[in-house]
């Protein structure tokens, strides 16, 4: 990595430009990766301080730390600690945090992390490159397990047929080899528009890496963090993150019914942190050409109120 990021983050304009960034404010880019979205905050004149799990992703931002002329902080931690984090370095509060859910296209592109099936390598998927990797524990959870996951995480309405042809094609150490047992699990058609397989690499990263736990997690931490004014910008890439971005803003605007015979409220009524989101923004055209990554892309963004932050850990 250089001092420009190689990859161009998704709506970049379109999140530093809801960010309303003034010069000297205090920012937060919970998902550094590559570095995009925090050399456009830095070229605001913001200060940020920088999470990532990803060793490679901290080593490579250095060259950026170096010409940030002290402005850029990077943290090694997930961005569900970015309330302890930031408060031992006495950065609380901060005026914006801006997410990029999901796996990064810099870990895509490198076979050796087994993020993608585009490319043979290791079943590995790990963000933070410790912990259980994909291999270990296709290779040792129960079918069920795995079928839950699958059908949780991926939304594979086969998921049960998918579990099965994994279970007894192990024991699996590839990309590649995960990817053929999926396909001719499911039946693949080269002229299909979307591999079989996708739902299911999908998954098993979304439930290594505690994905949507991270998601309720970081989201109530960016409200604790964020002063009155504070904005959020959240950039999603499907349905399963999105839904909860959607309902923890409309939750917390006010937006959310006080409780019904389903969802029956319980206690008196936290006050609105966040005013009503803005509408969502998708990528146009233009962007969707150049990199084809950002087309299921959703931006969503919210400013802090006065309220007190409210009291659950995160939202379901």
């Amino acid at each position: 990595m250089t001092g420009s990021a190689p990859h161009i983050p998704v709506l970049r304009d379109e999140v530093v430009d809801a960010l309303a960034i003034v010069p000297g404010e205090r920012h937060v880019d919970a998902t550094f990766g590559a570095g995009g979205y925090t050399q456009a905050i830095l070229e605001r004149g913001a200060e940020v301080a920088a999470f990532d799990r990803d060793p490679q992703a901290i080593e490579g931002g250095q060259t950026i730390v170096a010409a940030s002329g002290g402005r850029l902080i990077l943290i090694e931690a997930p961005f569900s600690r970015m309330e302890q984090e930031l408060a031992h370095r006495g950065l609380v509060p901060v005026d914006g945090v801006t997410m990029d859910i999901g796996v990064s296209s810099m870990q895509l592109d490198q076979p050796e992390r087994g993020f993608s099936f585009m490319a043979d390598g290791p079943l590995d998927m790990r963000m933070s490159q410790s912990g259980l990797s994909a291999e270990e524990w296709l290779n040792t959870a129960d079918e069920g397990e795995i079928a839950d996951v699958l059908y949780q995480y991926g939304e594979e309405p086969r998921s049960r047929r998918v579990a099965k042809a994994i279970v007894s094609a192990r024991p699996l150490k590839r990309t590649s080899e995960l990817a053929n047992v999926v396909r001719k699990a499911l039946g693949h058609k080269p002229h299909d528009k979307k591999d079989p397989a996708t739902r299911t690499f999908q998954a098993i990263r979304i439930h290594l890496n505690r994905e949507l736990d991270e998601l309720a997690e970081g989201l109530a931490a960016a409200e604790r963090v964020l002063r009155p004014g504070g904005r959020l910008a959240v950039v999603t890439f499907h349905s399963l993150e999105d839904r909860m971005v959607k309902r923890f803003l409309r939750e917390r605007s006010g937006g959310e019914p006080a409780g019904s015979r389903h969802r029956p409220a319980v206690g008196p009524r936290a006050e609105p942190s966040f005013e009503p989101p803005a509408k969502a923004v998708r990528p146009g055209e233009a962007e969707v050409a150049r990199n084809p990554r950002a087309r299921s892309a959703t931006l969503r963004v919210a400013r802090r109120t006065a309220a007190a932050p409210w009291s659950s850990e995160g939202v379901d």
